[in-house]
């Protein structure tokens, strides 16, 4: 009876650990979920920088209409509203990329922009408020 619970416990003890093969699978089958996720998440995260963009150039363009009725008619900048007080310090004067949005007034109209992913003015995924006319008919 004593041999036959040794071997018990000594089967118990082999079969306590984990093998490297063992951890190298879970590992592996972790990294494929993670890689999965990631693929399905990254385009989405574009897409939200892309639509906080929009939303914060919307913001700065009431903010300097604003501006405008209470200043006069010039074309204030972003640091000039903030100054001012007209646009919170905390605010968004910066693209979700790091770099400040542009203003610009021409025949009573304002335009907020910004140069989108590439920081390259005048390409492609340049973002506008108000939108331009391609935009426009595209939508």
């Amino acid at each position: 009876m004593n041999l036959v619970n040794t071997r018990k416990i000594l089967m118990r003890r082999q079969q306590a650990g984990v093998s490297l093969v063992e951890v190298l699978i879970v590992v592996a089958i972790m990294a494929m979920i993670a890689g999965g996720v990631s693929f399905a998440i990254l385009p989405r995260m574009a897409e939200a920088r892309v639509k906080t963009a929009k939303q914060g150039a919307q913001e700065i363009r009431k903010a300097v209409q604003l501006w405008q009725i209470e200043n006069g008619g010039d074309c204030p900048t972003v640091s000039q509203l903030k100054k001012d007080g007209v646009l919170d310090k905390a605010g968004a004067s910066d693209d979700p990329w790091g770099k400040t949005f542009q203003v610009k007034c021409t025949d009573g109209e304002v335009y907020v922009s910004s140069s989108g992913p590439d920081a390259k003015k005048g390409t492609e995924d340049d973002i506008e408020v108000p939108g331009r006319a391609k935009d426009d008919e595209e939508e």
